[in-house]
């Protein structure tokens, strides 16, 4: 008996020192496909999120593979399915297939329509829509319709091809929603945001400097960098022909707002934002907003989050093109292997935001 006891105790402060054991605890999702783990006493091998009462570590082997839990002789769970797609990743699908329907329809599909099209009822598919997109599927098709306008009005076409290039079969219908579609008038946003409000004011924290940009319809812009000027003047190439007013006291106090929140994370920042962007990155960006202070998601992690996963190249872009530091969070993305990669205001600062929500 002694002679075997040695074994299954090494075994335990393995298993229990492994980081691999804290995410089988936490029944984590995102741990999902990079290993697996089997349970000697029940014979069978699970997912990392697997539901199933947890078992004595003493028990449990960790594996990097399927083919090597597979090759311990135990089954697969039927609670968790380690052989197929997990459930994240089959809604993940769902609503993916829900947005290409969206996007391909010159009208809205009602949500009854949408539910049958993908085999759900129509209220756990609003609720699972919105629970991985942030958005009800309404408010989606609004955000790509909103998109396909702003490319139209971009190109060499009318306003009236713009329109109707973008599903609307009524010029009165748009006309009616444009303003909150697009934050103003179609030949204003031709114009290139001619005669737009945009006021803005810069502050200091321990990070450099931060600039504040809003519209009527909220934050436009939250820019980091080492020379108040040179942000400025990136402001000024964002919103080429919009009227910029500065120096408002009142709102300074929103610059201080966004200051504090980048020295203490903890204190949290909502504020109304004007988000200006296609579709797809408006589904990034949201998704990002979704990721807790004080944790971080890798690319891929984040592609499969919005239910495309195999578009981690255009989430970087989306990533790349966030003009709203901190409130758009996508400092919080990784690369799988946990390393920090790009970061339009500098790693360090990607490094230090990350460290400070982090910290206790």
């Amino acid at each position: 008996m002694l002679a075997d006891e040695g074994p299954i105790m090494d075994m335990t402060v393995e298993t229990t020192t492994d980081p691999r054991w804290r995410r089988v605890l936490a029944r984590d999702r995102t741990a999902d496909g990079e290993f697996w783990y089997s349970v000697a006493t029940t014979g069978i091998y699970c997912r990392p999120s697997c539901p199933s009462r947890a078992a004595k570590p003493e028990n449990v082997g960790l594996h990097d593979t399927l083919d090597a839990a597979r090759a311990t002789g135990c089954r697969a769970c039927r609670r968790c399915n380690p052989d197929g797609p997990s459930a994240e990743a089959g809604n993940a699908a769902i609503v993916a297939k829900a947005c290409r329907l969206i996007e391909q329809s010159d009208e809205l599909p009602s949500l009854t329509e949408l539910a049958g099209a993908v085999g759900l009822s129509a209220g756990y598919f609003h609720r699972l829509f919105k629970t991985l997109t942030g958005l009800t599927p309404k408010a989606y098709a609004v955000g790509h319709r909103a998109s396909r306008v702003r490319e139209g009005l971009h190109g060499d076409r009318s306003i009236t091809e713009a329109i109707h290039g973008s599903g609307f079969n009524s010029s009165g219908r748009f006309y009616a929603q444009s303003t909150s579609m697009i934050g103003m008038t179609p030949a204003r946003y031709k114009a290139g945001g001619q005669h737009e409000d945009i006021c803005f004011a810069i502050g200091q924290s321990s990070l450099g400097a931060v600039l504040v940009a809003s519209s009527k319809q909220g934050v436009v812009s939250i820019l980091l960098g080492d020379e108040p000027d040179a942000l400025a003047e990136n402001l000024q190439d964002r919103f080429p022909n919009a009227r910029l007013i500065g120096d408002d006291r009142d709102y300074e106090q929103l610059v201080a707002q966004v200051v504090g929140f980048v020295e203490m994370p903890s204190l949290g920042l909502g504020l109304p934002l004007d988000v200006r962007g296609t579709a797809f990155q408006q589904r990034v960006w949201q998704a990002l907003r979704g990721i807790p202070a004080g944790c971080t998601i890798s690319y891929t992690e984040l592609a499969a989050k919005i239910g495309s996963p195999g578009s981690v190249r255009a989430v970087a872009g989306a990533c790349a093109a966030n003009a709203i530091a901190v409130a758009i969070p996508c400092h919080r993305v990784v690369r799988s292997d946990g390393a920090l990669s790009g970061y339009a205001w500098g790693i360090e600062r990607k490094r230090a935001l990350i460290t400070r929500e982090a910290a206790p």
